[in-house]
């Protein structure tokens, strides 16, 4: 791979680690560059899966030393992701993203603006399956926008502030990286060199963001949410439609 595509390939990496470490969707960055290259895609997303694993990891220990990570929903729901997210990525050569998009387009306009709710036993259950199974599932099969998802899952569901929901998010999207990355691995398709040279970027970019956020609170976290669901619902329109 020549030089300047694996400066532009660092660059995207820390680029999405800050972005990820805020609200998600660093794989609106990173997972596009990578493809770029010519890469095929099982093997960029697979590849892209194991800088994010670092990057997100890093992150996560930052927010649980400074902020409440909702423990009830983070660890069971991490466990449930690895499992789920290993079925995703075992289906992804078999499923068309063109039937996954519209329905993520919906959920994204339709949950963009939070509301928050009581926290009930209820909720915690519905929270824990939403993130642990079908947002995981997601993570695995295609990927971009997954903490995004479980920020907003979080947030409307269970009506925490957007700090703790983004520090919970973080260990439940540990698992579903993790989950993924195992079967990408099995299966030969990931770019060890570049993925871990990439992870070394991911990993500055995601400090950096965790420290904004905490810095700077649940409002900014908001903006930079909305900012991404826009970005996310422009991309994916474009790739069903154009």
């Amino acid at each position: 791979m020549p030089l300047e595509q694996v400066l532009v390939l660092l660059t995207a990496a820390a680029g999405a680690g800050w972005v990820d470490a805020v609200v998600g969707g660093g794989g609106l960055l990173q997972l596009p560059a990578i493809l770029v290259t010519g890469m095929p895609p099982v093997e960029a997303m697979a590849t892209n899966k194991l800088s994010s694993v670092f990057g997100t990891t890093s992150a996560a220990v930052a927010y649980a030393r400074s902020t409440k990570v909702d423990r009830q929903v983070a660890i069971p729901g991490a466990a449930m992701a690895m499992v789920s997210a290993g079925l995703g990525a075992w289906a992804a050569a078999s499923i068309s993203a063109e039937v996954l998009r519209p329905a993520v387009m919906v959920v994204l306009v339709a949950v963009a603006v939070p509301v928050p709710h009581l926290r009930t036993p209820s909720r915690v259950v519905a929270a824990v399956a939403a993130a642990g199974v079908g947002i995981a599932f997601y993570d695995g099969i295609m990927g971009p926008g997954t903490g995004t998802f479980l920020i907003i899952a979080f947030t409307t569901i269970l009506g925490l502030d957007f700090v703790s929901a983004s520090a919970s998010a973080k260990i439940i999207n540990i698992g579903t990286n993790v989950g993924a990355l195992a079967v990408f691995a099995v299966q030969g398709h990931v770019q060890w060199a570049l993925g871990l040279g990439m992870a070394v970027c991911n990993v500055a970019g995601a400090q950096f963001g965790a420290r904004t956020a905490l810095k700077r609170g649940a409002a900014f976290v908001r903006i930079v949410l909305l900012v991404v669901v826009v970005a996310m619902v422009i991309r994916l329109g474009w790739q069903q439609f154009a």
